[in-house]
């Protein structure tokens, strides 16, 4: 809580003193004065009553316009910070959207909880709240109708752009068609949507397998298992090709059997027991993310494995989880912050006009291959 605050007759003697400066007469008490345990917010029509003002000049002198002069605006602005006014941003938003584009940025995250889209986001709020623009911020649930719906949802409280990756169950692209169609200003991140040739920001995902793969091919390994996300996104299919050119590279032919659709821990415990049990197993794995490696971690090492002596494990994120499990986690480093921050600073320059809509731009953040303890 704010500490200090004015009692309720301290504000009318103020109210009382200002009117040198304001230039009015007559007093207005608010509701909130007259009943201290029922106090409702004060708007900037109230401060205006109160005042003897229009509710323009409040306006501009909350805003320090220089339309008005300095020892007015000095005294309005007082006056509002003992009564202890908070502007409504909302409406202050949807006011100025008629003269400029309002300065909120739509993001769409698949997951919330996931580590990567947790940086990304992060990355966008730094890179964002810098530059004057404040964040809304949705999750789709990995639900292509949900996604539709929040895309619909920002383009009709007026964001000023969107940034998203797409869900990894989206096969239908109206939402974002409509999106394009209507000129709103679009980034995409990680998952990038094939129907529409828009901005996007993305890792290096083909290199950072393939040196992961080329990695524990140097280190011995000569069935490598692939455990892969859905290929109608755009990242799975650019680490499945990684995966396969670095064995090709290498003199090695990728076995289909060894290939699975898997993207969860909870699928990789179900299905890698299957594999490990083979006479014929794999001596590495290389999953397209970390909670996938690490539920094949969890199984190997419950099936008496030793991890890496018998088995080498990499995954992809070089999230936080990566460290806490036992062995640490070989890991390709996505950056996330740096994709966010670069996906904000796209959405801005298109906003602000320094950043044509005209010819997509894609935008590559690095990658970078951890080695931890679950390679030797």
């Amino acid at each position: 809580m704010l500490k200090n605050v004015p009692s309720p007759c301290n504000r009318l003697r103020y109210s009382d003193f200002i009117h040198t400066f304001v230039g009015s007469k007559n007093t207005f008490t608010h509701p909130a004065m007259q009943q201290d345990n029922e106090q409702s917010p004060l708007t900037m029509k109230d401060l205006a009553r109160m005042l003897g003002v229009s509710v323009a000049t409040v306006s501009r002198a909350l805003r320090d316009s220089p339309s008005i002069s300095k020892q007015r605006r000095e005294a309005i602005q007082q006056f509002a910070l003992e009564q202890n006014f908070r502007p409504n941003i909302v409406a202050e938003t949807l006011r100025n959207s008629r003269r400029a584009p309002i300065k909120v940025i739509g993001v769409i995250v698949p997951q919330f909880v996931h580590y990567y889209f947790a940086t990304v986001l992060t990355g966008i709020e730094q890179e964002a709240s810098s530059r004057g623009y404040r964040l809304l911020v949705a999750c789709s649930g990995e639900d292509e109708a949900r996604e539709a719906q929040l895309c619909d949802d920002f383009y009709r409280n007026r964001v000023c752009g969107i940034i998203v990756a797409q869900s990894k169950h989206t096969v239908h692209y109206d939402h974002f068609v409509t999106l394009a169609q209507h000129k709103m200003p679009l980034v995409f991140y990680d998952r990038i949507c094939p129907a529409i040739n828009a901005n996007r920001v993305v890792v290096d995902d083909y290199k950072g397998a393939f040196k992961a793969v080329s990695y524990l091919v140097e280190r011995g390994c000569r069935r490598i298992a692939y455990y892969g996300a859905s290929l109608n996104l755009e990242i799975a299919v650019n680490r499945l090709n990684g995966y396969k050119d670095a064995l090709y590279q290498h003199g090695l032919t990728p076995d289909p059997e060894l290939i699975k659709l898997c993207d969860n821990r909870g699928d990789a415990e179900l299905i890698t027991p299957a594999l490990l049990e083979r006479s014929d197993r794999p001596d590495a794995f290389f999953a397209v993310n970390d909670e996938t490696a690490i539920g094949i971690l969890y199984t190997a090492k419950r099936m008496g494995l030793r991890v890496p002596e018998e088995l080498m494990i990499c995954g992809f994120s070089s999230s936080n989880t990566a460290t806490l499990c036992d062995p640490q986690l070989t890991s390709v480093e996505q950056n996330g912050l740096e994709v966010g921050r670069e996906a904000a600073d796209m959405l801005i320059g298109m906003v602000e006009g320094t950043l044509t809509a005209d010819h997509a731009q894609k935008r590559i953040v690095r990658t970078r291959l951890v080695v931890r303890e679950t390679t030797r």
